[in-house]
């Protein structure tokens, strides 16, 4: 029980800096890491859930989300470098000319 309190509470943590990261900077790059770092404690709430009342269904979960996120990395990142090399920047404010 305690130990699963400590657990959420990094968790909790984690995702408000992951927000703060989204909200704050403006470069593409670091937006996409704190959109990774709050999965990864949504991941955590997962695992301490689980191993609290001793189901596995927590811990399957973790590995859905890890295998979107996974899928999320190669096309984001992907994505990121096209443009990248087109406008050498991955500035948020210079991007908003993407438009059609």
């Amino acid at each position: 029980m305690v130990l699963t309190n400590y657990l959420l509470a990094l968790s909790a943590v984690l995702f408000i800096i992951g927000v703060a990261g989204v909200l704050v900077r403006r470069n593409a790059l670091v937006i996409y890491m704190a959109i990774e770092l709050m999965l990864n404690a949504a991941n955590l709430a997962f695992v301490a859930f689980a191993a609290e009342f001793g189901a596995l269904d927590g811990q399957i979960a973790v590995f859905f989300v890890m295998t979107v996120a996974a899928a999320e990395v190669a096309v984001g990142l992907a994505i990121l470098v096209t443009i990248f090399r087109t406008r050498k920047s991955v500035d948020i404010d210079t991007l908003h000319r993407l438009k059609g």
